[in-house]
Formats: structure tokens, C-alpha cells, sequence
């Protein structure tokens, strides 16, 4: 059985959701966890992040939710590593309608994960509080929230955190918040550093003291379909994720 299920979920766009999800991963599978990464997003972005061709799939998560494929049949290992992917693509936007009519909508993922045996399965949300979303926070045992170091970051939080305290009294009472990741953080500017600031002053030791930079290696990474780790290991991004994975085992644990 898995021992955690995280979901990494923020519903502005944008903010890294993505490349923390997979370059964390990545980190976690390198020290030794078996690893689970699960594309609940139909941009389909981590599956083709790490290497994977979104359009040629026989069959994706999609084909899971609704029962007509097995997840051991869709999960691909990506990486040397232990590390696993359970794909997405366009299809999975069907989803958010068709869910809808289905017994115990909310309930899917979850099913679908307790039957999975993983150390840590990681789900890359989508940029939405919509029933895909809802499906992760009932299957997940944390919560993970990137955001980023901008003018308009915690705009929005609330909203996300109050969806959060809904599913706990609702459909997840052991829902935890694991923390929060400050992304693209430059240090050159000051508005990078007081969005950190506000941050802790309103979160506290939620904030994860590891911090991801804005850094060109981790821009381009997806676009050769490897981590970070894969791409350029001595990068600042790199590093950080790297930082970032050893903090999230500390919390875990």
C-alpha cells in the first residue's frame, strides 16, 4: 500500500505546479523511494515533461477513471530511478463533465490509488478547483501549494485554502497542508523577497525554507522531456529541488 499520496495542487496557473511535480519526483525516486507521478491535468504538461508522447497513448488516466483500462496497464516507468507515470492528454478534460453523473464522483482517484503500492505518489493538479481537483484532495494525505513569487501570489490562496477546509469536513478529515513552496524566486528583485515575507508572516512554518529560482536549466528541461536532475544535475534548479525533496521526506516522516 502507499505510504503517501501528495497533491500538488494551486488553481492560478502557471506558478510551477508542474516542474515541482515532476522535478521533485525525480529528486524522491533518487533517494531511493519508488515513486508515483499522476497527470490529473489534461494540458497533459508532466506527461510530455518527462519524455512522453502525449498524442500516441493508447490509453491514459482517463481510460482509468472511467474503468476501462487497469492503472497497472497505463503506468509507465519514465526514469532509471524508480520513477513511474500514470499519463494524461486532452482527452481528460471529458472528465470534468462526464464525473458529473457518476456514484460517488469524488471518490474515483482514490480508488483507483489505494490499489497502487507505491513509497510516495505525487498528483499534478490541474489550475482549477473543478472535480479533478476535488478527486485529488479526497485521495490525497497533503497537500502541496507552489506559489509564486509575484505581485498577485497570495491572491487567490484563501479561496483555495477555504476548498481545502471544505473536502477536510466533507470528504477527507485526515487532509493535511504539507506546505507551501515559494517558485521563481528572484533574488535581485525586492518583490520576490517581500512576497517571502508575507508569506511567512501569514503561514509561518508551513513555508518550506527551501526556495526554487528562476533558473534557465529548469525553464528548458521539459522541453528535452528530463528532469532536471536528467538535464543539468549541478544546476540551481537542480540544487533546489534537490534541497526541496530532503525537506518534504523530513515532514513526511
Amino acid at each position: 500500500m502507499t505510504k503517501y499520496i501528495i497533491a500538488v495542487l494551486n488553481q492560478k496557473g502557471g506558478v510551477g505546479k508542474t516542474t515541482t511535480t515532476i522535478n521533485l519526483a525525480a529528486f524522491l525516486a533518487h533517494a531511493n523511494r519508488r515513486v508515483l507521478v499522476v497527470d490529473l491535468d489534461p494540458q497533459g504538461n508532466t506527461t510530455s515533461g518527462l519524455g512522453v508522447d502525449k498524442q500516441t497513448l493508447d490509453s491514459t488516466l482517463y481510460d482509468v477513471l472511467f474503468s476501462r483500462a487497469q492503472a497497472t496497464d497505463v503506468i509507465r516507468e519514465v526514469t532509471s530511478h524508480g520513477l513511474f507515470l500514470l499519463p494524461a492528454n486532452a482527452q481528460l478534460a471529458a472528465a470534468e463533465v462526464e464525473l458529473v453523473s457518476v456514484m460517488n464522483r469524488e471518490q474515483q482517484l482514490k480508488q483507483i490509488l489505494q490499489r497502487l503500492d507505491y513509497d510516495i505518489i505525487l498528483i499534478d493538479c490541474p489550475p482549477s478547483l473543478g472535480l479533478l481537483s476535488i478527486n485529488a484532495l479526497t485521495a490525497a494525505a497533503e497537500v502541496l501549494i507552489p506559489v509564486q513569487t509575484e505581485y498577485y501570489a497570495l491572491e487567490g490562496l484563501s479561496q483555495l485554502l477555504s476548498v481545502i477546509g471544505q473536502v477536510r469536513q466533507a470528504l477527507n478529515p485526515s487532509l493535511n497542508i504539507l506546505g507551501m513552496i515559494l517558485t521563481m524566486y528572484d533574488s535581485r528583485t525586492s518583490l520576490s523577497e517581500q512576497v517571502k515575507q508575507e508569506l511567512d508572516k501569514h503561514f509561518g512554518a508551513k513555508v518550506f525554507k527551501t526556495v526554487i529560482p528562476r533558473n534557465v536549466r529548469l525553464a528548458e528541461a521539459p522541453s528535452f522531456g528530463k528532469t532536471i536532475a536528467e538535464h543539468d544535475k549541478w544546476s540551481k534548479g537542480a540544487r533546489a529541488y534537490k534541497a526541496l525533496a530532503k525537506e518534504v521526506e523530513k515532514r513526511l516522516t
